[in-house]
């Protein structure tokens, strides 16, 4: 089955690039978050292929207001992986690791988009993410994460939003996670996943800490990157996490990350969260890779002053936050978010079951 991927020089396997090993769950996904330099407007985008589902989607979110504004769609890939065309929603490589798009042209919501997203410094690889389930794989995949900053257009029912000056991240990750419909059979051991990411952008440097932690709060996957823009990088393998929560919740309230002896991260979220399941994390219906046939579009809004947090479909956010970056005696201020996706027991945290608060 030959499609137009098969003209570029970038095949990984014996066979045409309609075909990705063995495994269903294989996935190539983008992802895009921006914001306002004022922190008035947050807007995200993502888009998902799944070769062996056969399935192709993607949304477009907007928090302005106090309002998220969803607008989601899906379709048959017909196994074309190039066409990156999902209903309205489209991105664009302009110039691969350098410069992409993302538009969004008519839809129930009203939200238009013609937006260019250009990197401030080349992309970092981060480490590979291996993770069972028991015998079972649960996730197998790469990522490249890559500070920017945007221009274009941006409106909501004909009120233009500023994007002057709005900078934001963009990740691209693929391998093997869970898609599509749920598995049957569950897996054999209780499901736990602690996952902290925090993208920065200060004036001179781009900033990245995540981790991911078992149960007793051991990392499996933990890395820090300092990119000097125009200078010089520093990756850091070991970063210590110090965090403090809102009691009862797990809803971090700062997070304090060590790198080195004289070189620390501090993030204080600014209230304003938007909340992944617009982009289908953990959605009940638009979960990523879920079959709506030939094409499906839908529009929701969330209203952010009215969402109970503690909920299973809302655990999963970006909260917009500030971070101060001390390195060699100097600090810089930065803008960027902390992403948390909180689910099971973590022993460093006081979580000992699936939802419960900190102390």
């Amino acid at each position: 089955m030959l499609t137009w991927a098969d003209d570029y020089p970038i095949h990984q396997t014996p066979e045409p690039i309609a075909f990705s090993g063995t495994d269903r769950n294989f996935y190539d996904r983008y992802f895009f978050n921006g914001y306002s330099a004022d922190g008035s407007v947050f807007f995200a985008a993502a888009l998902g292929v799944y070769p062996h589902l056969d399935v192709i989607d993607a949304a477009f979110c907007v928090l302005a207001d106090g309002k998220q504004h969803n607008v989601r769609a899906s379709r048959r890939l017909n196994s074309e992986r190039m066409d990156l065309r999902v209903g309205p929603i489209e991105v664009r490589v302009i110039e691969p690791l350098r410069k992409l798009g993302v538009r969004v042209g008519g839809n129930d919501g009203g939200v238009l988009a013609d937006l260019v997203f250009e990197a401030r410094h080349q992309a970092i690889e981060e480490p590979r993410f291996t993770r069972r389930n028991g015998p079972r794989m649960f996730m197998d995949y790469t990522r490249m994460t890559q500070n920017g900053a945007w221009s274009g257009e941006l409106s909501i029912k004909g009120e233009r939003l500023g994007v002057a000056g709005a900078l934001g991240t963009r990740d691209r990750s693929w391998g093997i996670r869970p898609v599509g419909a749920p598995d049957s059979q569950p897996g054999p051991a209780a499901f736990q996943f602690f996952w902290l990411w925090a993208p920065f952008n200060f004036e001179h440097h781009a900033v990245f800490c995540h981790t991911n932690d078992d149960e007793a709060g051991k990392p499996w996957n933990r890395r820090a990157v300092i990119d000097r823009i125009g200078q010089s990088r520093t990756e850091f393998e070991h970063p210590a996490f110090t965090l403090h929560y809102r009691p009862g919740t797990r809803r971090l309230q700062r997070a304090d990350i060590s790198l080195a002896p004289d070189t620390a991260l501090s993030i204080e979220p600014t209230g304003a969260h938007f909340y992944m399941s617009g982009l289908g994390y953990t959605h009940p219906a638009w979960g990523h890779g879920r079959d709506h046939g030939d094409l499906e579009t839908a529009y929701d809004v969330i209203d952010t002053s009215n969402v109970d947090d503690n909920a299973p479909g809302q655990l999963h956010i970006q909260a917009l936050a500030r971070a101060t970056l001390t390195e060699g005696g100097k600090t810089h201020q930065g803008a960027g978010v902390l992403e948390q996706f909180l689910i099971g027991p973590h022993a460093p945290s006081g979580f000992k079951s699936v939802l419960d608060g900190a102390p």
